[in-house]
């Protein structure tokens, strides 16, 4: 584990590479080789062995496809699903989360409820914390501030996030292409799902107050490479 991390922050040490990380990581599709030489103005050979290095310590996966214009395919990068923790010195938090995860489930019904109250909990702290931070009040913000600090909670919190207005002001559509919960996601998506939708009315009701959160689509019920919710105000 020590070399692997070693490994991993040896990668991402180099500023170059990293920016392209966080590039393809808010990009929400995957990129091409001469995509991130075009973008960063570097040679398409630098640009390959960027991405190659990337590849190796599972950061991207890859995978060659047709561009559908004629001529020979193309290499395509795109952000892993793997999970990679960086830790010094490791913690195995996730074997932690999984035990807890385990016990919640013998509850059944009342044990997924518990959960959602945390989570929901969790998503009013997160705004409150960010509000504290951007030294904005709640009760103060615009329409369109309060579409921000949603946002910015989603970025601090990992989600990959993207938001955006309906046309008449009246829904929000929210998604987030990074499940936080990858490692555990497989074996209790049920409970973990049901915490993160209850997360996200907490963000959203600590801004708009009157709002309901509805899901749309789900990354463990359909081949999504997103979650996606729509909030609209009651």
């Amino acid at each position: 584990m020590e070399q692997e991390t070693l490994k991993l922050t040896s990668v991402l040490a180099d500023p170059t590479r990293f920016s392209i990380y966080q590039y393809i990581s808010n990009r929400h599709t995957d990129v091409t080789v001469q995509e991130i030489a075009d973008t960063f103005d570097i040679h398409a050979n630098v640009a390959r062995l960027h991405l190659t290095k990337l590849e190796d310590v599972s950061l991207l996966t890859s995978e060659t496809k047709k561009s559908g214009k004629g001529g020979r395919p193309s290499r395509y990068y795109a952000v892993s699903d793997k999970v990679v923790q960086i830790q010094f010195p490791f913690r195995d938090y996730q074997r932690l989360a999984e035990m807890a995860m385990q016990s919640l489930a013998k509850f059944g019904k009342e044990g997924k409820n518990e959960l959602k109250l945390i989570g929901k909990e969790f998503g009013q702290e997160a705004v409150q914390n960010y509000l504290q931070y951007v030294k904005k009040p709640e009760h103060s913000l615009s329409l369109e501030e309060k579409v921000e600090v949603i946002r910015g909670v989603a970025v601090q919190q990992g989600l990959n996030p993207d938001i955006s207005l309906s046309d008449n002001n009246k829904h929000v559509y929210f998604r987030i292409y990074n499940c936080p919960y990858k490692g555990l996601v497989n074996t209790h998506a049920s409970y973990l799902c049901s915490m993160h939708h209850a997360m996200i009315e907490g963000m959203f009701e600590t801004v708009f107050q009157d709002v309901n959160v509805n899901e749309e689509a789900l990354m463990t019920t359909g081949n999504f490479p997103f979650c996606s919710y729509r909030a609209i105000s009651i």
